[in-house]
């Protein structure tokens, strides 16, 4: 992408509850009028201007008009800006065309996905497009799966300080978290569902922790299951994320050469107060009942009431441990979800040349752990921790 574009970020989507987000953080952190250039867009022109009033924003904030279902439309947005920053789905539903509008036109791309089997099936029909253009596809920029990706990241680094070797085994544990999902987290594992009864083998692609690594098949990985974990020091149950997390962080070791080692073991786990009893579900991490509708969302004071606290425990072989911890200060599925997407975008348009992070399909720590981890610490209300 050698020509200058119009705007570094345009957030697509905008008109939605998490898409307004999006564009109230950007607002409140970079300005309408300042050094960042960006720009909302959506399907209605009459929508756009009543979210761009409701957020606070001048007149001056421009506005694009752009449907999915229009490839034209997208075509012509793509090219105006450096990063395409999207939160429209489910987006196995809604996110193809746009992909592949970015990965023809060098245009740098990132998103909120949980919907790994479509993130695997746009690894295999855009790849190498976006290598030959530049654009970098930087998918699941949000809870779903920055703390666990950059959490893995983290506490390996530590490892390598304390052991002098990354850890085989690495241990991610939901240690406590107030808020649930969104209500388009809902509608893409809904969407996931049909798929998966209709074509097997999207069901064998999710159970498969190494989906997005085209090519190598690491190590049997640690079962999902209740039991008491003596390395975390509690019982622990299924995480309703893991099975998208596990994924991306195997995808990120690979993308990066294995570093992490190609015999790693990682898991997701929920920690509980106790086994439960008989009949009982444990929980899986979140309060789904309350969960709204896509396109709704909770209150600004249940948002700012939210917090998540992830634990890393990462074992040398001889049984060793380092322990670091990411805590958001939001609600998981909106609050802190809408300002890593941000953030992320921001970060790929100025901190990430080209020369280091070329053209491809990406994860967030493969392609600018580092630097994101600094906006998100400055910007994003998350902290990142040495425990032990």
């Amino acid at each position: 992408m050698a020509e200058t574009r119009e705007f570094e970020v345009i957030v697509y989507g905008a008109t939605g509850y998490t898409g307004r987000l999006v564009a109230e953080h950007l607002l409140k952190t970079y300005g309408a009028a300042g050094d960042l250039a960006w720009a909302i867009a959506g399907r209605s022109e009459a929508k756009l201007k009543e979210v761009r009033e409701l957020i606070g924003a001048p007149a001056t904030l421009p506005l694009i008009v752009a449907d999915a279902t229009d490839p034209a439309s997208l075509q012509s947005m793509v090219k105006r800006t450096k990063v395409m920053l999207t939160t429209v789905g489910p987006f196995q539903l809604y996110g193809t065309p746009l992909v592949a509008a970015c990965a023809a036109a060098g245009t740098d791309y990132v998103d909120i996905t949980g919907e790994s089997h479509w993130v695997a099936a746009m690894q295999d029909a855009h790849d190498a497009a976006a290598a030959q253009s530049g654009a970098r596809l930087v998918f699941s920029c949000g809870f779903d799966s920055i703390p666990f990706d950059l959490g893995v990241y983290f506490v390996q680094r530590r490892a390598s300080e304390v052991f002098g070797a990354p850890a085989p085994r690495v241990r991610g544990r939901v240690r406590g978290v107030r808020g649930g999902p969104s209500g388009g987290t809902l509608a893409s594992g809904m969407a996931t569902r049909a798929a998966a009864e209709a074509d097997p083998a999207i069901a064998a692609l999710r159970a498969n922790p190494f989906a997005l690594t085209p090519g190598f098949e690491g190590p049997a990985q640690p079962e999902e299951a209740v039991y008491e974990d003596p390395v975390t020091g509690s019982w622990v149950a299924p995480f309703i994320m893991a099975k998208t997390n596990t994924k991306t962080v195997h995808r990120s070791n690979y993308l990066m050469g294995h570093p992490w080692g190609r015999d790693l073991r990682y898991d997701e786990l929920l920690m509980i107060d106790a086994p439960p009893k008989d009949g009982e579900s444990p929980s899986l991490g979140f309060d789904v009942h309350s969960t709204p509708k896509p396109g709704e969302g909770p209150s600004r004071e249940a948002r700012e009431a939210g917090f998540y606290d992830l634990l890393f425990i990462a074992e040398a072989a001889d049984g060793r441990t380092v322990r670091t911890a990411v805590k958001g200060d939001r609600d998981p599925g909106y609050g802190s979800t809408s300002r890593m997407l941000g953030e992320s975008a921001v970060c790929l348009a100025r901190d990430v040349p080209r020369s280091v992070t070329p053209g491809g399909c990406w994860t967030t720590a493969s392609a600018m752990a580092e630097p994101l981890t600094a906006r998100l610490k400055a910007n994003a209300g998350i902290t990142f921790t040495v425990e032990a």
